[in-house]
């Protein structure tokens, strides 16, 4: 008879994801290259834009402690991973496609300093709608939560990309459009992430 080891207890991220992964969040220098909000440079290409928004957990209360990752493709729909075969799209040296972020303490915002990605082949070959990949973790979530943020003015790309319309439901899917407006000379995109409740928002088990 064969023994087994019992599984370990699980715990939700504390206090301590902002010292260890985002330290300036939590008033510390401690890294020669700290992780950023701000994924571009002056030589970045592509059009700027910031996206921002604010966590809710499930009573409709803003969540003050969230970090979030995002992953994306640049301008031209690649990338900067061996794993994007997509050779046909050059790749931008000035721009990783990655970046970290903590909500405000204060108003629970969070924000990405960013370019708008071009559109993706995905792995079956089917266009795929510019997006955002995002990776939510905080206090009271076990497993990290990833989602998507699609574009309010890609409508059309939108209607056809494969994700989406994997969604049976509409008005699920419209929980993925970061909304588009102009603010002074910034182009901001507003996605706010739901963790519970009505407004729930689409999660991927990825």
């Amino acid at each position: 008879m064969k023994d087994y080891l019992a599984e370990t207890a699980s715990q939700t991220a504390g206090p301590y994801v902002h010292i260890g992964l985002a330290p300036q969040a939590a008033g510390f220098n401690i890294f020669e290259k700290n992780f950023s909000h701000v994924l571009t440079n002056s030589h970045t290409q592509g059009e700027r834009i910031v996206v921002e928004g604010r966590v809710f957990d499930g009573s409709g209360t803003p969540v003050r402690d969230v970090l979030l990752e995002v992953w994306q493709a640049n301008a031209a729909g690649r990338y900067n991973h061996p794993a994007d075969q997509q050779t046909k799209k050059t790749l931008d040296e000035d721009f990783r496609g990655w970046g970290r972020t903590c909500s405000d303490f204060d108003s629970g915002v969070w924000r990405f300093d960013t370019i708008k990605p071009g559109a993706v082949v995905g792995r079956d070959g089917r266009l795929m709608a510019p997006h955002l990949n995002l990776w939510i973790v905080a206090r009271g979530i076990n497993i990290g939560l990833n989602t998507r943020m699609y574009f309010s003015d890609e409508q059309e790309a939108n209607e056809t990309d494969p994700v989406l319309n994997l969604i049976e439901w509409e008005v699920r899917r419209n929980t993925l459009i970061g909304k588009r407006e102009q603010r002074g000379s910034e182009i901001v995109y507003t996605f706010d992430i739901y963790l519970q409740g009505e407004k729930e928002t689409v999660f991927f088990d990825v």
